[in-house]
């Protein structure tokens, strides 16, 4: 096994692992975008070089793209091990090289949002020695690992139902470039309250400030909201999300 740093002189020949495959598509050019861009704030990803197959992306909490209250630490974006390369250790090497990182950058140590879908299991990093910092649902949970324990443990913040109502009516689509599936699922929504019949409005959260202050939940890069009130943080196939739209 061999670990990829990806940076600003590399990132064109060495991707960021998602969307490989279409380097063409919007929501992969509009990923390289953010990327370059976030680089000069700390982002760091590092890939696991072919055959195998996985990655980590992180940066300092103070510029992450999580709505988490974790000043001093190092957040983790994502963390992903696809196909044959499961089971293999990968997940916990490539969590070690982030948390040595935040360890030589001074950081108080290392946080993550962890949950359903997109997001990996708090099971995982429990078994990495994390501790369970704070828990909001419906289904996030926040995970910390902390070089010192006296350290304050982070936090959720509060405010998530004021920041859904302030979407008004119809469907309000919270987007990012954070990560290139975001624009397929923005489509699929658009497609989706067309063929309901629902008023639909995106909103492009352009800085982990604004991620914060407005996101409807603490995964921050993605929220449906309809009439004020969260529908999901994750991409909505037709099929789930038009009877939500519809009520039923």
């Amino acid at each position: 096994m061999e670990i990829l740093d990806v940076n600003v002189s590399n990132v064109d020949e060495l991707g960021f692992f998602c969307y490989m495959s279409k380097k063409k598509s919007e929501g992969y050019q509009r990923k390289l975008a953010w990327v370059k861009e976030r680089f000069a704030e700390g982002l760091r990803i590092k890939l696991l070089k072919l055959p195998d197959r996985g990655f980590i992306e992180y940066m300092p909490a103070e510029k992450a793209w999580r709505a988490v209250n974790a000043d001093g630490y190092m957040v983790i974006h994502c963390l992903w091990i696809v196909g044959k390369s499961k089971k293999q250790g990968h997940g916990k090497a490539l969590l070690k090289a982030c948390l040595e990182d935040a360890r030589a950058a001074g950081k108080k140590g290392v946080a993550v949002v962890c949950g359903g879908n997109w997001l990996t299991s708090p099971k995982f990093f429990a078994k990495q020695g994390f501790v369970e910092a704070d828990r909001l649902d419906p289904s996030f949970t926040l995970m910390a690992f902390r070089f010192d324990e006296n350290t304050p443990l982070p936090s959720f913040p509060d405010g998530w139902e004021d920041h859904a109502k302030k979407a008004g009516n119809g469907l309000t689509i919270y987007r990012t470039d954070q990560c290139p599936y975001i624009t397929d699922a923005v489509a699929m929504a658009e497609q989706t309250a067309d063929k309901a019949g629902v008023a639909c409005n995106v909103v492009e959260l352009e800085s982990s400030e604004q991620v914060r202050k407005e996101t409807p939940t603490p995964f921050g890069v993605f929220g449906l909201v309809q009439d004020g009130c969260l529908l999901s943080y994750h991409y909505q196939l037709e099929k789930d999300l038009l009877p939500k739209l519809k009520g039923k």
